[in-house]
């Protein structure tokens, strides 16, 4: 009777147990292997985002598609562009609302008149110069200077709107980039920062006085002006193992190289940047009228003409950057429209790092502390944070630590975007990634849809970021800006901000992560959408 007994209740609880295994268990096991990949080696059950509003976007559910690291390049089957496709698809021709007068930075007649001013200005400050050289037997290099109101500078600074610094496929922006490669320069001087160390213009609101680095502000013949940033540092050294990332070299190609990067994500928060080799003599020291920049100017033992910077720390000879003998290259940086007429405001970041020897901020010792973020003015509405968690992605594939401050428009408000400006401290070292950059991604566990689709499609091997970046930056005069190197780190690095995207949301679910930031949208490209936030 016992042995009857004993029996039973073992077919009871193996029978209790199949059907618990089989109606419980296995899909559970089954759901997390569509997660994780491990049980469908297809992929085709893979995470998949819900399509957002009606617009046809691609199935992107492969979430780190097995890329090849090795140097190896798959090229598109029809011989064509990668590039070209890349802006050809949806998620890259997605319109804006159409723009009204409070959508846009800058007015037609608003910007013509402030222009105005500053060209009777220039001319009268160029005759009093003149004449003082004159006296003073000082060769001054004079350039036919013209003021253009269809330059392609002009037409950059009208195209800033509330969504970003230029539209997709603004034709202003190649035909600027080709301007500052070649055209004539009629005027260098110190960046308002290095004038702030010597208390010639409060420049603090908007940036910090530059420690060690050497940057000009170069005029060009049409007036347009652009931030000039010289080369020191060979493109295959890397950052010494022993460097603080606050004392780190600024690479002109790293300026270089981010803008081309912001533009492939689809961010356009980076002012146009174009590579130049500079006349040092002819085009610097002849052409300035600032008698402090004339000073630091000096010929090397090598006989080649060299200068260094008006900064606290590295205002040395040791510490200049020299021609060969008078040709240097560098950076142009496009600059953003004046402050009296398109006033912005600096704000410290909230993953700022500590700039002490050994000092550490809240958020590297409390993983909480986006929870404390999310309750402050502006991050606890709209979307500034998700804005930072972008800044915090892109930072992450340039290998920038160095982002303390971000900077936007006042007139667009708390809803304005970020500005990503100075990324010369990016692409230091191609061998390691810094996975704190990504703290504000991985604590606050939120990122855009539209910055998570398109990450996913530079993961497909059809437009990998390395090759689009490759093809991105032949366009520059300075090529290669980047070295095989650093373009693969950038396919590394980008698979680690999908596998953090993805355990944000084995942990809290795809609605809590990914936030929609389509709200009306169509197959049609030219439908326009909107960028309010949804949650």
């Amino acid at each position: 009777m016992m042995r009857r007994d004993r029996l039973f209740l073992a077919v009871t609880l193996t029978a209790i147990f199949s059907a618990d295994l089989y109606f419980i268990l296995l899909p559970k096991l089954r759901s997390v292997g569509q997660i994780s990949g491990h049980f469908c080696p297809c992929g085709s059950g893979n995470l998949t985002l819900p399509r957002h509003g009606g617009l046809a976007s691609p199935q992107l559910s492969n979430w780190t598609s097995a890329l090849p690291l090795d140097g190896t390049t798959s090229e598109p089957t029809d011989g064509g562009s990668k590039l070209g496709r890349l802006f050809a698809h949806p998620l890259y021709n997605i319109q804006t609302p159409l723009l009204g007068p409070e959508e846009r930075l800058l007015q037609v007649e608003q910007l013509m008149e402030y222009y105005r001013k500053k060209v009777s200005r220039w001319e009268r400050h160029m005759k009093y110069y003149n004449e003082a050289a004159a006296v003073s037997n000082i060769t001054v290099t004079e350039h036919e200077v013209t003021f253009d109101p269809d330059a392609s500078w002009l037409k950059f600074h009208l195209g800033i709107s509330r969504y970003a610094l230029y539209s997709r496929d603004d034709p202003a922006i190649p035909q600027l980039l080709k301007d500052m490669q070649g055209m004539p320069v009629v005027s260098a001087d110190y960046t308002q920062d290095e004038k702030a160390l010597k208390g010639a213009c409060d420049c603090t609101q908007v940036v910090k006085p530059s420690g060690h680095h050497l940057k000009l502000a170069l005029k060009m013949q049409n007036f347009a002006k652009a931030m000039f940033k010289p080369m020191r540092q060979q493109r295959d050294e890397e950052t010494p193992e022993d460097f603080f990332y606050f004392v780190d070299f600024q690479r002109h190609n790293a300026e270089i190289a981010a803008f081309h990067l912001d533009r492939i994500l689809d961010f356009r928060r980076v002012p146009p940047v174009s590579g130049r080799l500079l006349n040092v003599t002819g085009e610097v020291l002849q052409v300035t009228h600032n008698e402090d920049l004339r000073a630091v100017f000096f010929t090397s033992p090598a006989n080649n003409t060299c200068f260094f910077a008006k900064c606290l720390y590295v205002c040395k000879t040791e510490y200049a950057v020299c021609g060969g003998p008078d040709l240097l290259e560098g950076s142009l940086s496009a600059y953003l429209p004046g402050l009296s007429i398109a006033p912005r405001i600096s704000i410290p970041n909230p993953w700022i790092r500590s700039y002490t020897f050994a000092g550490r901020e809240e958020w590297e010792v409390n993983p909480f502390y986006c929870d404390t973020v999310k309750q402050l003015y502006p991050y606890n509405s709209g979307n500034r944070l998700l804005n930072i968690i972008d800044m915090s992605i892109f930072d992450f594939l340039t290998s920038n630590m160095d982002r303390h401050h971000y900077e936007i428009f006042t007139k667009f408000g708390d809803e304005g975007f970020l500005l990503h400006l100075d990324n010369a401290r990016g692409f230091g070292k191609h061998s390691q990634d810094e996975m704190s950059i990504l703290a504000p991604l991985s604590q606050c566990c939120m990122i855009k849809r539209s910055t998570l689709l398109r990450l996913q499609l530079l993961a497909r091997p059809e437009y990998r970021l390395s090759d689009v970046m490759r093809e991105s930056l032949q366009g520059d005069s300075l090529q290669p800006i980047l070295t095989e190197p650093h373009l693969l780190a950038l396919d590394r690095r980008l698979q680690k901000v999908l596998r953090t995207v993805q355990r944000c949301v084995r942990r809290l679910g795809e609605d809590e992560v990914i936030t929609k930031d389509f709200v009306k949208s169509t197959v049609r490209p030219q439908t326009a959408t909107e960028t309010e936030k949804v949650r």
